[in-house]
């Protein structure tokens, strides 16, 4: 992976670097005013987007994707779809920018699908671009990054070097998101945040997704919720039911983010930051739980955790932060 940190110009020369002369831009509407250092041969605005053929019709020599990771998703799906290099440009903390996997989402931010196959070859880290973040989905997106840092300790597919980036990246979120938040405009603290989350990016490009991400995925993906704050909310009960069979991996994630008897306990003060701190206040209802604790059963996080979980133990879970 290409990583470059520094102005947006920089997008211009890794482009430039892979021969990318024409490329589709996904974003957003809200960066139409956005300056770029680069001519796209097409833009794609409706972000997520279920229409990823329509988009892939316009894709010209690569894809550009610019925003949190409803763009980038779909900016993977593209390149999957074309076979189209795609170079990333994080406005957030998702850190989906690092696998190649990906979901699909409507309009109204329902799954309609997913897969795997894009071709993410380069990212560029402009923390400017994160200044203006609203402070439900920077600590939101934070979450998911912390999550992806705590899980790659402990699924089937950890190993050493992701392990090392995934206590780098939880260092950095639990000591810079509080400042973050009450300074949203200091740009070392929003520098160190994304240094953080692209750790944590790494490190699940390195290993795999959890439980916790399995519960996340399973609430948001039928109400269209929005991921981070979900993971903010479902990893503390995954954190507490894989200290038991996972407990030297639970305990140096806690010793990362300052509290090694109750790394649980740490990730709900951030997530309470910020934006929702249960299921009930995003509108899930209750008789919807065991369905849900049974989709999220079957998801691969839960498959790849120390111990895969019951549905009727994931139920229990999500009635804890209910």
């Amino acid at each position: 992976m290409i990583v470059r940190w520094g102005p947006l110009l920089l997008l211009a020369e890794v482009c430039g670097e892979l021969g990318i002369r024409e490329p589709l831009l996904v974003a957003s509407p809200r960066w139409d005013t956005l300056e770029l250092p680069i001519l796209p041969s097409a833009r794609w605005s409706e972000v997520p987007s279920a229409r990823v053929d329509e988009a892939a019709d316009l894709a010209g020599d690569g894809v550009v994707a610019i925003g949190g990771g409803s763009a980038i998703d779909l900016g993977k799906a593209i390149s999957a779809s074309t076979g189209l290099s795609l170079v990333s440009v994080p406005t957030t903390y998702a850190g989906s920018e690092w696998t190649s996997y990906f979901g699909v989402r409507d309009p109204e931010r329902r799954m309609r699908g997913g897969g795997g196959g894009a071709q993410p070859i380069a990212i560029v880290y402009e923390p400017e671009l994160t200044l203006d973040l609203p402070p439900e989905t920077t600590v939101g997106t934070s979450m998911n990054a912390l999550a992806h840092c705590a899980e790659a300790l402990y699924v089937h597919g950890h190993n050493p070097a992701a392990d090392e980036h995934a206590l780098a990246g939880a260092r950095l979120v639990s000591d810079w998101l509080p400042g973050v938040v009450s300074a949203p405009h200091d740009l070392e603290a929003r520098t160190e945040l994304l240094r953080g989350a692209c750790h944590g990016g790494a490190a699940l490009a390195g290993s795999m997704l959890g439980l916790g991400h399995a519960m996340a995925q399973a609430i948001g993906g039928r109400y269209g919720l929005p991921h981070g704050a979900l993971n903010g909310i479902c990893l503390p009960p995954a954190l507490r039911l894989n200290a038991a069979y996972a407990p030297d991996a639970v305990r140096r994630f806690g010793e990362a983010v300052g509290r090694p008897d109750d790394p649980a306990g740490r990730v709900e003060e951030l997530a309470a930051l910020a934006g929702p701190t249960r299921v009930s206040e995003l509108g899930v209802p209750e008789a919807d739980l065991p369905s849900l604790a049974a989709d999220a059963a079957q998801r691969g996080g839960n498959l790849a955790n120390p111990r895969p979980a019951s549905p009727g133990e994931i139920e229990v879970l999500m009635r804890a932060v209910f």
